[in-house]
């Protein structure tokens, strides 16, 4: 039996600019784990900025999302802009403030803001073929934002900020454990909040490997 190929959307290397890379690692294993090839992908952009991870100041450098998701990746990574929802099974987009700053504007403007257009061609290319989608932490916003109008039902954690901003596009939200996951079946979509509530990596990590076998399963 062939493997199943599930796509992970990368937004860059570390959690206040890019990808969070717990949330990744931790996707990458569960994949491995269940017999699952994981395709890592990242669009060819530059990050919205690029953040001191020590100082979590905001510094003068630019860095391209896909050099940097290419880290985390071990160099086995494709350009989103070359990906197609006929080439994989699932698509899975781990969190970080890059899923809402590089991936969409959400960080910066909300639900207002606009989708990376090859993160939005993708996800309605998926949910069009009937393949399932898995969100992690932050990341639900960005899929929420890009399939508003399927109204489809997720969770961003507990900050009544980011559920009300996703109630205004109509997003329906379920609050969610750590360790638990949404699972809206008629769309195939499936969240997890991972570090929107934390607090720990093995905390995170038991909602994590629920969400990746639930997608597995979906596809």
């Amino acid at each position: 039996m062939a493997k199943k190929k599930i796509g992970v959307l990368l937004s860059g290397c570390g959690v206040f600019d890019g990808t969070e890379i717990h949330e990744a690692v931790l996707t990458l294993l569960y994949l491995d784990q269940q017999g699952a090839e994981a395709v890592c992908m990242a669009p060819d952009i530059d990050q919205a900025h690029v953040i001191n991870h020590l100082t979590q100041a905001e510094t003068d450098e630019t860095r391209n999302v896909l050099v940097e998701s290419a880290r985390i990746a071990r160099g086995e990574i494709r350009n989103l802009a070359e990906v197609t929802a006929d080439q994989i099974d699932a698509l899975i987009l781990p969190g970080g403030f890059g899923a809402a700053k590089n991936l969409s504007e959400f960080a910066f403007k909300g639900p207002d803001g606009a989708v990376n257009n090859q993160v939005q061609q993708l996800l309605e290319a998926m949910i069009t073929a009937g393949k399932p989608i898995g969100a992690l932490c932050i990341a639900p916003a960005t899929v929420g934002m890009a399939l508003k109008e399927k109204k489809p039902l997720l969770t961003v954690g507990s900050e009544e900020g980011v559920i009300g901003a996703m109630a205004a596009i109509g997003v329906r939200h379920q609050l969610c454990t750590v360790d638990d996951i949404a699972v809206d079946e008629t769309h195939k979509i499936v969240t997890t909040p991972a570090y929107m509530l934390g607090p720990g990596i093995k905390d995170v990590a038991a909602g994590i490997e629920k969400l990746v076998k639930k997608v597995i399963a979906l596809a």
